[in-house]
């Protein structure tokens, strides 16, 4: 047998010696919650446990369990720590270690040929959320503007959802989401929080154990959060507008609706008043699939509960008359005068509350407004050339990829494999992972996680500003974005001063700039409340158009949404609130309505490497009802096909009667290595986008299913 001694050396025993320490720091996932966070810095210089910080009254002590375990995350021994070199066919995973100077050399000199022979437009920064932080997600624009690249314009997240709520708000705005504790009802409409905000349960959670406030769900299926509903409200994907419509039917029907708020706040209320006369519940409710009881009792209790909280998601925008389904569901609070009230009201995104001047850090004084701006969802279609993806501009050689796995998240799969098999496509991918991306790449560069650099954040979700300091070193050869941008500029000539400046002072600059504190204040205070008053947060002072009123005819073809094109039907959506019927509806081909919806120990494409995460996840899997699945002889565990004309997946069966017959769900998104055929379920969602500003509807989309 052998004995080891112990270590006795003088760098273990000082290791040894050092307590642990607790830092404050921030997440800095894609999740509205931001939550202030408390690490756990262990001896030997990693990252330990990780908690909610208690004394920020929105994340008050709680985190997803995801975050919890980021240790697991950060200290992984599968993280990419070295620069690599692509030695193997496109997508073979065969890669050879280089030098930091031979990676950032071979990608200048890869981009300078595309310039030289396509234009500079034939180069495309590409990034998204993977990060929040402002400096290392947004910098690379700095780059882009600074050479006249392709201009990235974002619509996978927030478009049809923004666009609909600007409709009829004016502003991106709501309530302190703080004053759920204070409501009498509170609805989420289309998040599952408990799974993706799970600070919303903690302060709805209190209203119902403090005031007996009653938890309305409406969904598409029954999630975790469905499951703690008083009033769970389970439909059609789609279907929200119509429920909308009813609800408001009921309102201004039974003498509810608040008709000396909507003459003082909003605009056209007696043309909706007239129009939702035929939007009747039975007329919902064979278009929704819920029965027209349930829509009355809720639609009454609206009604009758001055304070009545509307905490609207995401998920219901994603689909084709997504704009239109947000815009009638931010009427209900309106009619029904809720915005007066402590507890009233609603909360969508307070993302347009923080005014921002974010000129250093996105380089925006080297704008040109006559750069093309090209779409992210519709990367396969760019990709694959079709004319009208490229805005007239010339075919994309060369893309440099940050916080973003497009292989894995974007529409239309199969045009995005086949778009980054492109023998005369160079990309160059920084990431913490290999990734679906990064197997594609020619150059793969190592990142560092948030611990790791400083940064930036604000909250969609709740009003707070926040410091992410850096705690630890990065392990390996790890840079980050700013490091891996500034390098990139100098061998590329890009000048702005920005390239020159630390994450700190450029965090500091832009604090100041935009009428903040400065950064040595925030560091101390942690983070710092920037909250509406009452009045602005519940538009009592008016809403965000320039009459101030709430809208509900609108001209979709005009709205003020920063956008490079009007994409879709607008011409054809409807002014006012209403169902409108251009989603994928099912046929005798394509049976089913899929939603690919959110798994809870995932965050869109990370966490699918952490070992619990994939434990607890398991197997890529559909849900299918239970009589649906014996019309096609299936039982749970069946490998099963789930196809439309993109393409095919093949997914696990589960049983399941949480959702309606008709529709299936897949909690995702796995990378295609853990599909059984090699595709992952973005395969079957589409790239066309969404009226009236873009955006890509996941959750949209018909599908057959047969087993296997």
């Amino acid at each position: 047998m052998n004995v080891h001694a112990p270590n006795t050396s003088p760098q273990a025993s000082a290791t040894a010696a050092r307590p642990v320490q607790t830092r404050a720091s921030v997440c800095p996932h894609d999740c509205p919650s931001t939550c202030s966070l408390e690490v756990d810095v262990m001896p030997d210089g990693r990252i330990g446990r990780v908690r909610g910080a208690k004394a920020q009254s929105y994340t008050a002590g709680v985190i997803c369990a995801k975050v919890a375990r980021y240790a697991e995350r950060a200290n992984h021994p599968e993280r990419l720590t070295h620069p690599l070199m692509r030695t193997g066919p496109k997508g073979s995973g065969q890669f050879t270690r280089i030098s930091w100077d031979e990676a950032l050399d071979r990608i200048a000199e890869r981009l300078l040929e595309a310039e030289r022979a396509h234009g500079a437009q034939s180069v495309w920064p590409y990034y998204y959320a993977g990060t929040m932080g402002l400096v290392m997600r947004d910098g690379i624009n700095r780059l882009t503007h600074a050479k006249g690249y392709s201009r990235f314009f974002a619509t996978i997240c927030v478009n049809p959802a923004w666009s609909g709520y600007m409709a009829g708000a004016g502003r991106i705005s709501g309530a302190d989401p703080r004053e759920m504790a204070a409501s009498d009802l509170i609805t989420l409409w289309s998040t599952n929080a408990v799974a993706t905000q799970v600070n919303v349960m903690t302060h709805a959670m209190r209203a119902r154990k403090e005031r007996g406030a009653k938890l309305a769900v409406v969904d598409v299926y029954r999630t975790p959060t469905m499951e703690q509903a008083d009033i769970p409200l389970l439909i059609r994907p789609g279907t929200d507008g119509a429920l909308a419509c009813a609800v408001m039917h009921v309102l201004f029907r039974d003498g509810h609706a608040d008709r000396a708020y909507l003459e003082r706040y909003a605009r056209d209320s007696e043309a909706l008043e007239a129009h939702l006369k035929t939007r009747t519940p039975d007329w919902a409710a064979a278009i929704c699939g819920l029965a027209t009881e349930e829509i009355e009792a809720y639609a009454r209790l609206v009604g009758t509960t001055p304070r009545a909280f509307f905490r609207i998601g995401y998920g219901f925008s994603r689909s084709r008359n997504g704009a239109l389904n947000m815009h009638a569901v931010a009427s209900i609070p309106v009619v029904a005068g809720s915005w007066q009230h402590e507890g009233g009201g609603a909360l969508h995104s307070l993302s347009g509350t923080y005014g921002w001047r974010k000129k250093m850090i996105e380089g925006l004084d080297k704008l040109d407004p006559r750069t093309r701006q090209l779409d992210q969802s519709r990367i396969g279609p760019i990709l694959m050339g079709e004319e009208d993806a490229l805005a007239g501009g010339p075919p994309v050689k060369a893309l440099f990829i940050q916080n973003t796995n497009p292989v894995a998240i974007a529409p239309d799969q199969e045009k995005v494999r086949a778009g980054f098999l492109r023998e005369d496509l160079f990309v160059a991918v920084h990431e913490q992972f290999m990734t679906d991306t990064a197997q594609m790449a020619d150059i793969v560069l190592p990142a560092t996680m948030f611990t790791e650099h400083d940064d930036l954040y604000q909250a969609g979700g709740h009003p707070h500003i926040q410091l992410g300091p850096k705690l630890v070193e990065p392990p390996g050869e790890c840079r980050s974005n700013h490091e891996v941008i500034a390098a990139l500029a100098r061998r590329l000539e890009a000048e702005h001063p920005g390239f020159a400046m630390s994450p700190r002072e450029l965090i500091d600059w832009t604090l100041r700039e935009s009428g903040r504190a400065p950064i040595d204040e925030l560091e101390k205070a942690r983070f710092i409340e920037v909250a509406q008053s009452f009045e602005d947060a519940h538009f009592l002072n008016g809403f965000g158009h320039r009459d101030k009123r709430f809208h509900f005819a609108v001209d979709w073809a005009s709205l003020g949404f920063p956008a490079p094109a009007k994409f879709g039907p607008v011409a054809d959506m409807p002014s006012l609130p209403d169902h409108w019927a251009v989603i994928e509806e099912a046929t005798a081909e394509h049976p089913f309505r899929l939603v690919t919806a959110p798994a809870r120990n995932f965050l869109n494409s990370s966490f699918t490497e952490t070992p619990t995460s994939v434990a607890r996840e398991g197997e890529p899997s559909l849900l299918i009802h239970p009589e649906d699945a014996a019309a096609l002889g299936v039982a749970t565990g069946d490998l099963v096909a789930v196809e439309n004309p993109r393409g095919r997946v093949a997914l696990k069966a589960r049983l399941f009667d949480g959702v309606l017959r008709g529709v299936v769900v897949s909690e995702q998104i796995q990378p295609a290595r853990a599909h059984r055929e090699g595709r992952g379920i973005n395969t079957l969602t589409g790239a066309d986008p969404v009226a009236p500003v873009g955006g890509a509807a996941f959750h949209d989309n018909r599908v057959r299913v047969e087993k296997i």
